[in-house]
């Protein structure tokens, strides 16, 4: 017995809806292309999945595939909207524009990166090795202030901890001599008899 015809209705399953639409989506890019070789037909082809991410077809290239839109605008347009043909046209004309603005910047960004260099005459090369050193003259310059502003933090930190030390040693002096003065105290060398003149020897001792 054959197959039964199978209804057609959207697929519930997430991943089995996925994976058929990247099989179908691959098999009519392909009858699209079959079909523009073959019969020297003009085709586009604009899908949109579900997600909104775009795939497209055209038989001539990006510029050829908006004259086909346009072509076909003019076939199926009537009079009343010839406003709106003009602003769809307006429309598409800039799209390309944008589209070809962002291509030539994603050939400049490999040629930065010294990717795809062949086509490159001496001239475009030489444009783009003084890009590269203007580019490198900026970094360096970045980096040799970076390098100073550090080292002036550095400098700072350095006068901050020798102004600190400076302030243990004199208190750990004076805690040195407050202890020869107990030490003397204790050792009877102060006796009641010195007691006018200690604050001379406490003197004598902190100015050392």
């Amino acid at each position: 017995m054959g197959r039964g015809r199978v209804e057609l209705k959207r697929i519930e399953n997430k991943i089995n809806r996925q994976v058929t639409f990247s099989k179908r989506r691959n098999g009519l890019l392909k009858k699209a292309y079959e079909l523009s070789v073959l019969c020297d037909a003009e085709v586009a082809l604009i899908i949109f999945s579900s997600r909104g991410k775009l795939y497209e077809f055209g038989s001539s290239g990006m510029i050829k595939r908006f004259k086909t839109l346009e072509r076909y605008q003019r076939c199926c347009i009537t009079p009343q909207d010839n406003s709106l043909a003009r602003e769809t046209q307006s429309w598409y004309q800039e799209v390309a524009k944008l589209k070809a603005k962002y291509e030539a910047l994603q050939r400049t960004q490999r040629h930065l990166l010294g990717e795809d260099l062949g086509p490159l005459n001496v001239k475009e090369l030489q444009n783009l090795e003084k890009q590269l050193e203007g580019a490198l003259a900026l970094a360096r310059q970045r980096k040799t202030q970076i390098m100073i502003e550090q080292m002036e933090d550095l400098s700072k930190k350095e006068r901050e901890l020798g102004d600190i030390n400076k302030q243990l040693k004199i208190k750990l002096e004076a805690g040195q001599n407050l202890k020869t003065i107990q030490g003397l105290w204790s050792s009877g060398q102060l006796k009641t008899a010195s007691l006018p003149i200690l604050p001379i020897v406490i003197m004598n001792l902190f100015c050392k």
